[in-house]
């Protein structure tokens, strides 16, 4: 392929709460982001993450907000400023060189009440990251609660959505109703009385998932029958040092009937020093790397979204049968684990052959911090950014990227 022609769209971000703070004004804007795609119908549909969050040091540093300091060494905590901005379905339209937000749908619960994007308690198999009113003390844990991140729709409307937080699979109605959510084995009271019914049918081996870093990429088949989802990160399995030195992502392929994995592939991720524009602001670590978004370009091929912060690429892969791991491989027992054997350099494993299709480093002028990808026709792709809620300005910036022959 020669190189593909990249226009930005324009778009105008939705002002939803300004919040006074003792530095300086806190504006939110809706978030939609974290996640995109095409549904079978034609309509393009996006999913916007938890809601409005802060790192504690952007809060203090930023905001002024020198209530929540004392947790400043707490891993992985957050300031959730506004419950009432939560997990939501934005449908979207392009008209022209224009992205345009045709509706917003919260998710609920069966009572038809939104969802908040707090976490879920957490349980001895999966630690949850610490969530923080403006004053410093916590939220309580909602076993309602969800980070959502990844989206695919089935022919009959039906609305996958991929949580960070369990990690798990929630199955959404056109309304935006949760019908109900898949949690790992063995995960059952942390969403025990969701406003929803939930089902323990994931592998254990999912709550073993680093912190912050579950279900974002996931993709339908085009007869809706298996989903393809990819971890965001290597598992923290057994422990955080083997996430932290692994370089091997677990993609799994379920049965969309029943949650059983059909098939778990090994897709290695990108050495830190060859996302560009990261290393050029600074050290990028091993775990740093991760993966944020997967399209299905029909049987067996997925295109994923590989990135730091500043720099993404863009893979194509095709799962390759023979290249399935071992069904012992799903087991939590196993040992050594895909994560320390990837740490270790003596992985002795089938792993996916990619092709790269597209690096943000050859073309600088597009955004940072790309999460959602969707494929509008067989050359043609739209990126979107997650803005983070504009909590540090950000905004929402869509790319569409034609390509000269189909992808």
């Amino acid at each position: 392929m020669t190189v593909p022609t990249i226009t930005r769209l324009h778009f105008r971000d939705e002002l939803l709460a300004e919040l006074p703070c003792p530095k300086r004004k806190l504006r939110i804007v809706r978030g939609l982001g974290s996640g995109l795609t095409r549904a079978p119908d034609g309509r393009l549909w996006a999913v916007g993450d938890r809601g409005p969050n802060l790192k504690v040091k952007l809060a203090v540093e930023t905001y002024g907000l020198e209530s929540v300091a004392e947790h400043r060494a707490a891993k992985g905590a957050k300031v959730m400023p506004a419950l009432e901005i939560g997990p939501a379905l934005a449908e979207l339209r392009i008209v022209g060189d224009s992205a345009e937000l045709v509706r917003a749908l919260p998710l609920t619960g069966a009572d038809g009440r939104p969802l908040t994007g707090l976490p879920t308690p957490g349980s001895a198999n999966s630690r949850m990251e610490p969530a923080l009113k403006l004053d410093g003390t916590p939220h309580a844990p909602d076993p309602g609660g969800a980070d959502s991140e990844g989206i695919a729709i089935a022919s009959d409307g039906t609305i996958w959505i991929g949580d960070e937080y369990g990690p798990s699979l929630l199955q959404v109605a056109p309304s935006g109703e949760v019908r109900m959510r898949w949690v790992p084995r063995g995960a059952e009271a942390t969403v025990a009385n969701a406003p929803y019914p939930c089902a323990a049918v994931l592998p254990e081996l999912a709550a073993a998932r680093h912190v912050n870093r579950g279900f974002e990429a996931i993709a339908l088949s085009d007869d809706g029958r298996r989903l393809h989802l990819a971890f965001q990160s290597p598992l923290a399995h057994p422990d955080e040092q083997a996430h932290a030195a692994a370089r091997h992502v677990r993609l799994w392929t379920l049965d969309t009937q029943g949650g059983a994995v059909v098939a778990q592939y090994l897709y290695e991720l990108d050495a830190p020093d060859s996302f560009r524009r990261d290393a050029a602001e600074g050290t990028l670590q091993r775990s740093d790397v991760k993966v944020s978004e997967t399209t299905c370009l029909g049987d067996n091929r997925l295109l994923l979204l590989e990135r730091g912060s500043a720099t993404t690429k863009l893979y194509l892969v095709e799962l390759d049968p023979a290249l399935a791991l071992p069904p012992e491989h799903l087991e939590v027992a196993t040992r050594p684990t895909i994560e320390e054997l990837s740490a270790s350099g003596h992985l002795d494993l089938p792993v996916l052959r990619k092709r790269l299709l597209l690096s943000t480093d050859d073309h600088p002028e597009v955004s940072r911090d790309l999460e959602g990808v969707a494929l509008l026709d067989e050359r043609t792709l739209l990126l979107v950014n997650d803005n983070d809620f504009g909590i540090e300005d950000a905004e929402t910036v869509f790319w569409r990227v034609t390509f000269d022959q189909p992808i």
